[in-house]
């Protein structure tokens, strides 16, 4: 196992849930816990709802458990969010920060369109506002957009939240902010944060949150440890937008070398699963990229769909990553063969 060491804190990498569940489990009775399992946990008022808020450094923390990983900058500047979680679980989020800081809410950031990443804007962005220290007048405020905590997306991503009936329930949870070039950047709480665009990776308006001087990364759903990477076809996914995209992230995290035993590197906090690092993200990339492989040289032979889901091309890598839900390894394959078809016509 993977440790990596913060300035103030250790913990696993690649440490499954079952075992960082252990660690809070642990802390709540009081047993003594290795320093690096730092955790809290939080806890919804209206239900026994329990979020899981893991400490990756010093100023920045991982709630797990409402939807998609939600990454928390902190500071005097105030909060940074990257992913809102689920709607029904906006409330429980709200206090898993209020356990971390008393400092509002600033910024809500979309990694990308899914409703179990975007749902809880609304709820988010009501509880913060973008007054910053110093700047605040006299008064009530008088401007209602700067009265709530500003969402930053991807251009696509209003457009894709539009469509989702969910959304159109929440339409306060609609981006006040977005952008359509690769690069947009902040600088709050002493770091420089920047917003990587990723054209047609899982969607066509993913973004990946690099907050520098932490070395985190939010890398949203072009990464799921739990699971093959959902290529949303429909909503402009594909799978060489998607390597693309890894092969960037890739290049972003810098590895524990040359002295291995440290333990340390960029964090990735993919969308959905545990903490990764940089060989976490090439280990993820080859594999797609082998299967990617194998898959178009059957489209190249003039392979149907239902042939190519019986060549198995996942064989090696499904009894791992093919099991979740409704998104199997036919489901995944499917989608890679119909992102090589649609980019060959």
């Amino acid at each position: 196992m993977r440790i990596a060491r913060g300035s103030r804190v250790r913990y696993s990498p690649v440490a499954t849930a079952a075992a960082v569940c252990a660690v809070f489990c642990l802390a709540d009775r009081g047993a003594a816990v290795e320093p690096g399992a730092l955790a809290t946990r939080a806890q919804g008022t209206a239900t026994s709802r329990v979020l899981d808020v893991l400490q990756v450094r010093p100023n920045f923390y991982m709630i797990a458990g409402a939807g998609g990983n939600i990454g928390v900058q902190v500071g005097d500047d105030g909060v940074v969010v990257v992913d809102a979680g689920s709607a029904a679980d906006a409330p429980h989020v709200i206090d898993a920060i209020k356990r971390i800081t008393t400092h509002p809410i600033r910024y809500v950031i979309d990694t990308g369109p899914d409703v179990d990443h975007v749902g809880g804007n609304d709820v988010l962005s009501k509880a913060g506002n973008t007054f910053f220290p110093g700047t605040r007048p006299a008064g009530p405020r008088q401007d209602p957009v700067r009265a709530v905590a500003t969402i930053v997306a991807a251009e696509g991503v209003a457009r894709h939240m539009a469509a989702s009936a969910e959304s159109a329930r929440a339409p306060g949870g609609l981006p006040t902010e977005s952008f359509h070039y690769a690069r947009k950047y902040l600088y709050l709480n002493g770091e420089a944060i920047e917003l990587l665009h990723q054209p047609a990776a899982h969607t066509d308006s993913d973004l990946f949150a690099f907050f520098r001087r932490s070395d985190v990364v939010v890398a949203g759903d072009v990464i799921d440890t739990r699971r093959f990477p959902v290529i949303d076809v429909e909503r402009g996914g594909s799978i060489e937008g998607e390597i693309a995209a890894l092969n960037r992230l890739a290049e972003l995290a810098v590895p524990s070398v040359p002295i291995v035993s440290r333990e340390a590197g960029t964090i990735v906090i993919p969308g959905h699963g545990r903490l990764c690092d940089h060989f976490d993200v090439v280990e993820y990339r080859d594999m797609i990229t082998i299967i990617r492989d194998r898959v178009r040289e059957l489209v190249n032979a003039g392979r149907s769909v239902e042939q190519v889901k019986a060549a198995r091309p996942a064989h090696g890598y499904a009894g791992r990553y093919g099991n979740d839900g409704d998104w199997t390894t036919d489901t995944f394959v499917e989608a890679v063969y119909r992102s090589l078809v649609k980019e060959k016509s």
